[in-house]
């Protein structure tokens, strides 16, 4: 197109973009008109040679555009290319469910149900699970074990889903109920998945415990959170930072999980679920987690075992909220909080009747550093129907962090600029107690104790961990008896795929007749594993496990199927 076809265009355009001012409409000298031609092109002269970075689209995937060559269209990324910079969040679900099981004689016991479950895929979920009596004689009857889930979506707001549980536990003095220990549940629902509410669903379970005498079918209803977890298979390695890439920051909410030591200084009224004189004082250890749904108000899980007084093998499992307050405007290093919790309870002769335990709190909070606080609570616990009743203090060790706040969309890593990648290792662990002492247990001490559970390592390098089980008997005619240990762990490679580990642990076990005293105990383990792929290994341990307070020691050999995978805490 010739220059004075190029003027007059450009000129008209400047008219009707100014309105037809009177500066426009004025005559233009000719050299002034080239000059204000050049100057309008010089931009695209200046964008001719350079990149550009830009975010596109609802996920923010970077990309560099050359201004002279790709201005006129658009980029086309290939799908490799697209998922190496992205992860995909997890669909992940608490799950809570309530049912009344038939048990020999009539007898009725509910119990409530709570499922922490991910989606593998769009047809399968796994997760880990508790179950626990809160209706009827048997509190204290408490599971914990795995699951898994297909499911089958029917329209836009139903999902149909078979569930398999795998299990072991007991309690209340029910070895005839419950033998080893070993508890099946299979179901058959749907779930409606309402619009920001959750998701409530109802359907058939089917409860047996092979070596006891449970066998019971029934209706149960259930409600489920769900959320989006960043969740990466393997141990991920950020890819280098680019600083030319401009894109929205993934934002965090808060969370802390503690440490907790716990004293009950029982009511005078409390008897034993026998009858009998009960100690005036409990002392429990556990750990507790909290979610934090905006600046003030959480919601938190939290379990503890007895490992002081006379009821050992008693345990709790809560489930509530409650509200965070910071005592000065100008800094939340010291806070006020407020808590509410209700869960199954129970064991170690402790009379809580169908096993529903309420409790209530306030705890002061003060920041040690940024990342550490300390707390301190007082509150009240009470069975609604039966005499255990407790004043209680605890003190709790905050560790305090924040996890990506996603939804279902890919994320790009160079959103994840303020998260640091965190490593961690899952364990679907067997352990088989074997006698070491004569008087180990109460009955048949020549018998193996068979227990099942779930570690949780958490890796401060990539050679110490932090780790953390729950185990509970499935065989050997001990069929109430349960562990939970916290502890510090090791691991050296050999070579690219065997390596060698161990660790030391201590915490609350108690029940099915071991004799561990008031209920404190400590374990060592060694261990070695294989590498499978970067995410599957397979361990084998041998351990020695004993009360620090009771006569209770076993030799341990295990087998363990670990998985590791990666998340992303807040810097």
């Amino acid at each position: 197109m010739p220059l004075t076809q190029i003027h007059n265009v450009l000129i008209a355009k400047l008219r009707i973009f100014a309105g037809h001012t009177s500066v426009l409409q004025l005559r233009v000298k000719p050299k002034l008109q080239v000059s204000l031609l050049a100057l309008l092109c010089l931009p695209s002269f200046a964008l001719a040679d350079n990149d550009y970075t830009f975010p596109l689209g609802p996920d923010h995937t970077p990309t560099k555009l050359n201004m002279s060559s790709k201005l006129a269209r658009p980029p086309v990324y290939s799908e490799a290319e697209s998922q190496s910079n992205q992860i995909q969040p997890k669909l992940t679900g608490i799950r809570k469910t309530f049912e009344s099981l038939n048990l020999p004689g009539g007898e009725s016991m509910g119990m409530l149900g709570g499922e922490l479950l991910v989606n593998v895929n769009e047809l399968l979920r796994v997760g880990a699970g508790t179950y626990g009596a809160i209706e009827g004689e048997r509190g204290g009857f408490i599971t914990l074990g795995v699951v898994s889930e297909l499911q089958q979506r029917i329209s836009d707001a139903w999902v149909s889903h078979a569930g398999l549980f795998v299990g072991a536990g007991g309690g209340h003095g029910s070895n005839a109920l419950s033998g080893g220990g070993l508890m099946l549940r299979v179901d058959l629902g749907v779930a409606y998945e309402t619009k920001g509410y959750g998701n409530i669903g109802l359907g058939i379970s089917h409860v047996r415990f092979p070596s006891g005498n449970i066998s019971s079918t029934q209706p149960y209803i259930q409600y489920e959170y769900p959320f989006y977890s960043l969740l990466g298979s393997g141990w991920l390695n950020a890819p280098p930072k680019d600083s030319s890439l401009r894109i929205d920051p993934v934002q965090d909410y808060r969370n802390e999980f503690s440490l907790v030591g716990r004293h009950y200084e029982l009511d005078g009224k409390a008897k034993r679920a026998d009858g009998g004189v009960q100690n005036s004082s409990m002392q429990l250890v556990g750990v507790e987690w909290l979610s934090y749904l905006n600046d003030h108000w959480f919601v938190k899980i939290e379990t503890e075992g007895a490992m002081g007084g006379d009821n050992n093998g008693y345990m709790q499992i809560f489930l509530g909220g409650g509200l965070r307050l910071p005592i000065t405007r100008s800094t939340s290093s010291t806070s006020i909080k407020l808590h509410a919790a209700a869960g199954p309870a129970g064991g170690g002769g402790a009379d809580v009747g169908g096993g529903l335990l309420v409790d209530a709190g306030l705890g002061l909070q003060q920041n040690i550093s940024q990342n550490l606080a300390l707390e301190l609570s007082a509150g009240g616990v009470m069975a609604p129907s039966h005499t255990f009743e407790a004043l209680n203090v605890a003190l709790k060790l905050n560790y305090q962090f924040g996890l990506p706040d996603v939804g279902s969309s890919p994320v790009s890593w160079y959103g994840l600029g303020e998260f640091d990648t965190t490593p961690l290792r899952v364990r679907l662990t067997n352990q088989t107690y074997f006698k070491a002492d004569d008087r180990w247990r109460n009955g048949d001490i020549n018998q193996e104790v068979s227990n099942l559970g779930v570690q949780m390592d958490y890796f401060l390098t990539p050679n110490w961990f932090i780790t953390g089980q729950g185990l509970a008997a499935y065989a050997g005619d001990a069929g109430a008896y349960m562990v939970g240990e916290v502890g510090l762990g090791s691991v050296w490679n050999v070579t690219p795929n065997w390596f060698i580990e161990g660790e030391a642990l201590f915490g609350a076990a108690g029940g099915g007749g071991l004799a561990v005293g008031s209920g404190l105990v400590a374990q060592g383990n060694a261990s070695v594993g294989y590498r499978l792929n970067k995410a599957l290994s397979i361990i084998a341990t041998a351990g020695r496990i004993e009360a620090l307070q009771g006569l209770f020691k076993a030799n341990v050999a295990g087998v363990s199927l670990a998985y590791q995978f990666s998340t992303f805490t807040s810097k």
